[in-house]
């Protein structure tokens, strides 16, 4: 058992090899997989207070932000706003569900690929509330970027609202940041009108 999850562990560390769009505030480097998970985490323990739902388990959200992109250690990380076959992902995605988590000892394997298929569901509230974290994170460092993706995908202020969708019924509070923010990207030319 402990061999297993020692090998996970070493294949989970791929996860820094996996790069993004998103570019980091202070770097001109895109970020990589394992820095967007270790950031959603801290936002989902951060910003926990503003869930709309109360009982919404902080310790179930961040584990399925931590496990939610280890697939793409296999299948890769496909840019939110890039245009892409939904059902081919969703099949890579699967099949690197299956490879990934059969390391584990089946218990461990069983939990988290649970926990992987939920947040992909966005149908519980934790779920709802940690896709809303790992969504509000790109759009809150595009912005402080000046708009690096958004502009490089050509992105309009109506791809950006509908991506973020999930942070209007999940967080509220931050759905009059995210408007200010679109408004202010729309304004500099970050994204299009």
């Amino acid at each position: 058992m402990l061999q297993q999850q020692l090998e996970f562990l070493k294949i989970a560390d791929e996860l820094k090899n996996v790069e993004r769009q998103t570019r980091l505030v202070s770097n001109p480097r895109h970020e990589n997989s394992a820095e967007h998970s270790w950031h959603i985490a801290l936002m989902a323990l951060t910003l926990h207070e503003h869930a709309a739902d109360d009982n919404v388990n902080l310790c179930r959200v961040i584990k399925m932000l931590l496990v939610h992109d280890l697939v793409e250690i296999y299948a890769g990380d496909v840019p939110a706003f890039a245009e892409t076959n939904a059902a081919e992902k969703e099949a890579r995605e699967q099949q690197a569900a299956d490879k990934l988590f059969a390391t584990l000892p089946s218990a461990q394997a069983a939990e988290y690929r649970a926990l992987w298929e939920e947040f992909e569901s966005m149908k519980t509230s934790d779920a709802l509330y940690a896709a809303a974290i790992d969504r509000f994170q790109p759009f809150f460092l595009n912005h402080l970027t000046g708009g690096y993706s958004w502009k490089k995908f050509n992105v309009t202020a109506a791809q950006v609202y509908k991506r973020m969708t999930p942070a209007k019924t999940a967080v509220p509070k931050l759905w009059a940041y995210i408007e200010t923010v679109v408004q202010d990207a729309v304004e500099k030319g970050y994204v299009k009108p």
